[in-house]
């Protein structure tokens, strides 16, 4: 690994380029923050596809990508004399040392959850409103749910046992089927959201990450009807033309690969 005299150096050499390309690129020199949005969002979940993907190469390419972005915002920031890239890292140091009494005060903590707590609480004294204020509301509903979920319990709000977040779940599982049979469509919508809502949080207390295994799994499907097409084609068909049997039978070798 390099020493900490070369990663200096590094990241100098990347402000260097950034202001020679904020200087001199057509395009670097009429980016705004609004229009780098996107694409950051983007580089985020190519980052994510890489982390899930185990593919470590592409994983350091993306956070090359992801670290050309906070540059970006910095030297923007830096020309309308808001902040700069100093500031930015002075300003992450500071929440760090601050939300971590344990290690940089005299605040003695148990575990992990005594860390959480002490965070969240921390964010209260600092004059943030609401436990659920750092909660942003563009987070696609999945993570969304789980991050809601993480930082009440982070306060004390939460079940005790795994078993009592699996009768619940139970328990919102009868009353969608409840509502399947007897409700309208507005109400079953509801029970489904409870059910999605609750299984978000058994998997927390499963130390699962429900976007992780849901992502997962959307790669799994992808990968064996990828297969199941293949196989249609190799047969000359359409998957059309072929029957749920046959079907089938790709499917179970699809599982084997």
């Amino acid at each position: 690994m390099n020493s900490r005299k070369d990663q200096l150096k590094s990241l100098d050499r990347l402000l260097t380029i950034m202001e020679e390309l904020r200087s001199q690129c057509p395009w670097d020199k009429k980016q705004t923050m609004q229009s780098l949005r996107h694409l950051t969002i983007e580089e985020t979940y190519e980052l994510g596809d890489a982390i899930l993907d185990g593919d470590l190469p592409e994983v350091k390419k993306e956070l090359g990508d992801l670290l050309l972005h906070i540059v970006f915002y910095a030297k923007i920031g830096s020309e309308t004399g808001d902040f700069d890239i100093a500031d930015v890292s002075n300003s992450i140091c500071d929440k760090l040392i601050n939300r971590h009494p344990h290690i940089y005060g005299d605040i003695d903590v148990a575990d992990e959850e005594d860390v959480k707590r002490n965070w969240e609480n921390i964010k209260l004294a600092e004059g943030k409103k609401s436990v659920l204020e750092g909660v942003p509301t563009s987070l696609p509903s999945l993570v969304k749910a789980n991050r809601i979920q993480d930082k009440v319990a982070g306060v004390g709000f939460d079940w005790e046992k795994p078993e009592q977040v699996f009768e619940k779940l139970q328990e919102e599982l009868g009353e969608l089927q409840e509502e399947i049979k007897n409700g309208t469509e507005e109400r079953i919508e509801a029970e489904f959201g409870d059910v999605l809502f609750s299984m978000v949080n058994y998997a927390r207390f499963l130390k699962i990450n429900p976007e992780n295994a849901l992502e997962r799994t959307n790669k799994k499907f992808i990968k064996r009807f990828s297969y199941l097409e293949g196989k249609a084609k190799e047969a000359g068909k359409s998957l059309k033309e072929m029957t749920l049997a046959e079907m089938d039978v790709h499917w179970n070798e699809a599982k084997h690969l």
